[in-house]
């Protein structure tokens, strides 16, 4: 392994030397992640000698798309940039520090494997001698053989007794060893799959030929695209019910498996989408035609070559973009405050968003999720309750919500905290700077639900009893326990008639006060004040010809 890095490295010198080529020293410095993919941006300081020079940016990931690339410049030497060019280079070790490092353990854990193999070998071997020692320990006397006489007899029985003892404990200990280390290979070989895919037995190396009049220095930014890297938002959303309003925590969950740890780099969030291409699909003639299956088939076939070339160059068609930003600027106060979130920077495009988060981010090529800090926002809101008692007898804050920030707000997970304490995950849709949106906060103890059936009443109707009637009454109790008046949103149901011989009438509540929906749903909208409890009866009959097999009813 050290003659192939010596031989590597010797070509790379040799390289160098023979076309006038300069290494160059690189540092990631910025990453603009999107929903499948980043471009990462390596920038350098270099000194140019008058002529041409070529800038060799090695140990690049194997993955990197080369039509991404994209070279700028500035600097004393009023450079040129001629072309910009990649390679791919094979090696027989493996260039990802991390990769080679879970490598190396399972190589370890081998010849661990290997080593109590080897024991439990050597056990069994013993057990076959003690086994043919005990055939041959009972074994009939013979002429040439005498049988033992006692004080024999019981010494190697003793003897066998011990020995098999203790190779059954030694068995017992080398299951428990051969058990923990197939946990640890397995721990480690499921890193290393996840890992591999970013720096397997190859790399790329990208060379920038530049032409300069005179010497001088140049900064030089190199920018490219890599899979294996992708962020979804999510939210915390922290309800003060006191004052009426919500704090909602924007953030990031970056997560990347490039090959290359970025270490503070300023990080830009994207909600460009560049996989779904540029423009709308066209759509082709829609035609009949009898069924031929081989003709089907083959038009299948064709298809799904088409898709795939589509593909390809929807890949290598991504757009590369520098990020670049600052550390905010905090004050110290003088007295004691709550820690606030560091607020990213936008930048809208006509058809995107970026976000710069704040501050350098450190994100390691594990494919670990980290939470990066987007922005923060207070919003005013208008709580009340919904509730379902029919389904479960539980009231749950929602709150109406004005997206006062210039943020949009990406569809992503939400965690609900109500004064503090942790309720509820819910999620939130997309939601524009502007719009208004409902937010689910989770359930709600404050507000105390029942729902109880009260009654059913099945009698017979008509002159010949020829009739069925079965009437259904249900009670619903709402309780505000809280300390504020609130609004509760009260949904119910009566049931629907698909025959002209099921009739259905609605008993209570009264159709002026509450009337049903052709859907049969019942809502009330209750403003109740503090301790106040409100009761709902929701009545109703069915009538029905004996003969009539009614499906639907409660029993």
């Amino acid at each position: 392994m050290k003659t192939s890095r010596l031989l590597l490295s010797l070509g790379l010198l040799s390289s160098v030397l023979r076309l006038g080529a300069a290494p160059v020293d690189s540092t990631i410095s910025a990453v603009t992640v999107y929903t499948d993919r980043a471009v990462v941006t390596r920038t350098a300081s270099v000194e140019l000698a008058a002529g041409t020079t070529e800038l060799v940016f090695a140990n690049l990931p194997q993955a990197l798309n080369e039509r991404s690339l994209q070279v700028s410049g500035r600097g004393t030497a009023q450079a040129l940039i001629l072309d910009v060019s990649a390679r791919q280079t094979f090696v027989d070790f493996t260039p990802n520090a991390r990769v080679k490092e879970l490598e190396d353990l399972l190589k370890g854990y081998g010849k661990q494997v290997r080593g109590l193999d080897d024991r439990t070998n050597l056990l069994n071997a013993q057990q076959a001698s003690l086994d043919r020692m005990e055939t041959a320990f009972f074994t009939a006397p013979t002429k040439d053989v005498p049988r033992p006489d006692l004080a024999q007899f019981t010494n190697s029985l003793n003897y066998l007794t011990e020995q098999k003892g203790k190779l059954a404990t030694e068995r017992a200990a080398l299951d428990e060893q051969r058990e923990e280390l197939q946990n640890k290979i397995n721990t480690a070989q499921q890193q290393l799959n996840e890992l591999r895919g970013a720096g397997g037995k190859a790399f790329k190396t990208v060379t920038v030929r530049v032409s300069a009049p005179a010497a001088g220095s140049l900064d030089v930014a190199l920018a490219y695209t890599v899979p294996g890297a992708s962020w979804a938002p999510s939210y915390d959303a922290r309800v003060l019910s006191t004052e009426r309003a919500v704090a909602l925590g924007y953030f990031g969950i970056v997560r990347q498996n490039t090959g290359e740890d970025w270490k503070n780099v300023m990080l830009t969030l994207s909600t460009a989408r560049p996989g779904l291409g540029g423009a709308a699909p066209a759509l082709g003639v829609w035609n009949l035609d009898v069924f031929n299956p081989i003709a089907l088939r083959q038009k299948a076939e064709m298809e799904g070559r088409q898709n795939m070339m589509a593909k390809s160059v929807r890949e290598m068609s991504a757009p590369a973009a520098m990020a670049t930003g600052g550390l905010a600027d905090m004050a110290a106060a003088p007295e004691e405050k709550d820690a606030e979130m560091a607020s990213a920077t936008i930048e809208a495009g006509a058809t995107s968003a970026s976000f710069k988060i704040a501050v350098a981010s450190s994100i390691p090529s594990d494919n670990s999720p980290q939470k990066v800090p987007v922005t923060s926002a207070k919003f005013t809101a208008t709580p009340e309750y919904n509730t379902t008692p029919k389904r479960l007898a539980t009231a749950y804050l929602t709150t109406k919500v004005y997206n006062n920030s210039e943020f949009p707000l990406l569809a992503g997970a939400m965690n609900v905290f109500l004064d503090g304490t942790f309720v509820a995950t819910s999620s939130l849709r997309t939601v524009m700077p502007g719009e208004k949106f409902d937010l689910a906060l989770g359930a709600d103890e404050g507000i105390s639900v029942k729902h109880k059936r009260v009654t059913r009443f099945a009698e017979d109707t008509g002159l010949t009893n020829s009739g069925r009637r079965i009437t259904y009454e249900y009670l619903i109790t709402i309780q505000n326990n809280k300390k504020t008046a609130e609004r509760v949103i009260v949904a119910d149901q009566v049931p629907l008639s698909k025959n002209e011989k099921i009739v259905v009438k609605l008993l209570s509540p009264d159709a002026k006060d509450v009337k049903p929906t052709d859907e049969g749903l019942l809502k009330w909208s209750l403003d109740l004040k503090p301790g106040e409890k409100r009761e709902l009866t929701v009545k109703f009959a069915v009538e029905f010809d004996k003969e009539v097999n009614v499906t639907g009813l409660e029993p």
